[in-house]
């Protein structure tokens, strides 16, 4: 069984919300951690699992990271990590999806991500690594993140529908 790691500096853990339903505000994790095991080269087998730390959370506005980090959206004081952990990995017409838990507050669902594997090379250092893109999008509110404000004209401040984006680089194990 080969173990590989996260590449946290050729990584990056990403999501997106609409903000007023006319613009897009994109946020990142900063610090977070991935392991993937399997024994097959196409990573069918692969078991993986992911946390992100909920206070590194950085949309490049400290008073709106710091909304998301209180109890109306993640509670991080309480709830310092999001987990994810993977149930499959099956290979459809040359693209992947991953089945998985992902857990945000100590709320649990299944979530379905579509994976591309960029493919796999060794670096100038020796090193065997493995590119991955993942997306999907979640509901938010299932994970209990319910803050809402609506706007004079009737208009949703923040939307329920949050996408997941994460280009992560793994390091073959040795």
């Amino acid at each position: 069984m080969a173990k590989w790691t996260v590449d946290t500096n050729h990584s990056e853990v990403q999501f997106k919300v609409k903000h007023l339903v006319i613009s897009t505000v994109t946020g990142t994790f900063n610090k977070f951690s991935a392991e993937l095991e399997a024994e097959k080269e196409d990573f069918t087998d692969a078991k993986i699992s992911f946390s992100a730390d909920i206070d590194s959370i950085d949309t490049n506005n400290e008073q709106r990271d710091a909304h998301l980090k209180s109890d109306d959206f993640f509670n991080a004081e309480k709830f310092p990590q999001m987990t994810f952990k993977s149930s499959s990995l099956e290979k459809s017409n040359g693209k992947y999806i991953l089945k998985g838990d992902l857990t945000i507050r100590n709320i649990t669902k299944p979530v379905v991500l579509d994976v591309e594997l960029g493919g796999v090379a060794t670096d100038p250092y020796g090193q065997t690594k493995a590119g991955f893109e993942a997306v999907g999008k979640i509901n938010r509110k299932e994970f209990g993140l319910m803050w809402s404000a609506v706007t004079e004209a009737g208009g949703v401040v923040v939307s329920d529908e949050v996408k997941i984006l994460l280009n992560i680089q793994f390091v073959k194990q040795n």
